[in-house]
């Protein structure tokens, strides 16, 4: 790359949100640059690789528009595996089934078809690319500098971007770890509360051949080792154990207060859009990948105030996420001191405010 790149949108990060924000820029006629510090998009894989389905995401998100052409246009070679339900397990090994539909999906091949659909509606894509900081509104990058009209922030619940714009950032993300396991596994999503330490949930969630499984857990509550607390549940499940462990940190308090400046945005887990309850954050990333690159391209192209790309994703996102930030922040206060806790709160919740939980709506009137 040259000493100083110019371009008219600037995306530091080739994720979920980066890639469709980078996408539907382009669409716009802006001309876009997406870094990616890594050496390859989507690799290492370090998330459960769920996809909801397209009715489910209607449920939780009624106001998102045209989602069918942001999820159902996804190949059928990204699918692996179809799910049919959420399973529950309390730390007495209760069992509450749930019904969900989605599907499993390998993250490195959907990142990079996210990415190739970037570039080809016109986006440039410059790996191994890390951004350090903004200096008198140029982008300083382990290539050189990028200087900018827009610049969106794509890059992860630490952003650097959102630091040098100014911007908040997370608080308390969680820390959470996950591998492959070689095996069979039934055709659901199985959540484990406690059983490990308290504070600590852990997951299952199948593909063909193998599973996705992993640990997280609340800081607040569980003082051990994520990898003491994934060995511990490897032994105790027998699983045959594939892959490398790979870690993150998931955003779990809702969305950040501000999420623009007169130049820039952030967006996916840097703005905090992920569901506080069970960590999910590509449908989100989407969907605001999606309005972010929008209002960046029409920024570009006819003048539009960055500040409606908040205005957009608050109306569409942002009662949902709360709520599922008050649910989280309910089974901190109540349910993860103890696994007695635990157990208490599942019981009393009961199938049909668990279902509630999981798709971000009230549990309670």
């Amino acid at each position: 790359m040259a000493d100083r790149l110019k371009t008219d949108v600037l995306v530091v990060g080739s994720g979920p949100a980066g890639s469709v924000a980078a996408r539907y820029a382009a669409m716009k006629g802006a001309q876009v640059t997406f870094i990616e510090r890594r050496s390859e998009v989507g690799i290492p894989v370090r998330c459960g690789e769920f996809i909801p389905g397209t009715e489910e995401i209607k449920e939780m998100f009624p106001k998102a528009e045209d989602l069918e052409g942001l999820f159902d246009s996804i190949p059928q070679r990204l699918k692996l595996r179809q799910l049919e339900a959420i399973r529950l397990v309390s730390p007495k090994n209760k069992i509450t089934d749930l019904p969900f539909d989605g599907y499993t999906t390998d993250r490195a091949l959907f990142d990079q078809y996210l990415a190739d659909e970037a570039i080809k509606a016109g986006a440039t894509l410059i790996k191994e690319c890390s951004f350090n900081k903004i200096k008198d509104g140029v982008a300083l990058t382990s290539q050189g500098e990028i200087e900018y009209k827009v610049i969106i922030g794509a890059d992860g619940p630490g952003s650097r971007v959102a630091r040098s714009l100014g911007l908040p950032r997370n608080r308390n993300p969680y820390p959470a770890v996950t591998a492959q396991a070689k095996g069979d596994f039934d055709p659901c999503i199985v959540m484990f509360f406690g059983g490990l330490a308290p504070g600590a949930y852990s997951w299952i969630i199948p593909k063909e051949g193998q599973a996705n499984v992993g640990v997280g857990f609340s800081p607040k509550f569980a003082d051990g080792s994520l990898k003491e607390y994934f060995d511990k549940f490897v032994a105790k499940n027998n699983f045959d154990i594939i892959t490398r462990m790979e870690g993150k940190y998931v955003p779990s308090e809702g969305p950040i207060a501000n999420t623009v400046t007169s130049n820039g945005m952030v967006v996916g887990d840097a703005a905090g859009h992920v569901i506080s309850v069970n960590g999910g954050g590509v449908p989100l990333a989407l969907i605001a990948g999606r309005i972010c690159g929008q209002v960046a391209g029409d920024n570009i192209m006819n003048g539009r105030s960055l500040q409606d790309y908040q205005t957009v994703w608050r109306d569409v996102m942002l009662k949902p996420l709360k709520t599922a930030a008050f649910n989280k922040k309910l089974a901190d206060t109540f349910a993860f001191h103890t696994e007695f806790t635990t157990n208490l709160c599942m019981s009393i919740l009961g199938k049909r405010r668990m279902d509630n939980l999981i798709k971000c709506k009230r549990i309670f009137p």
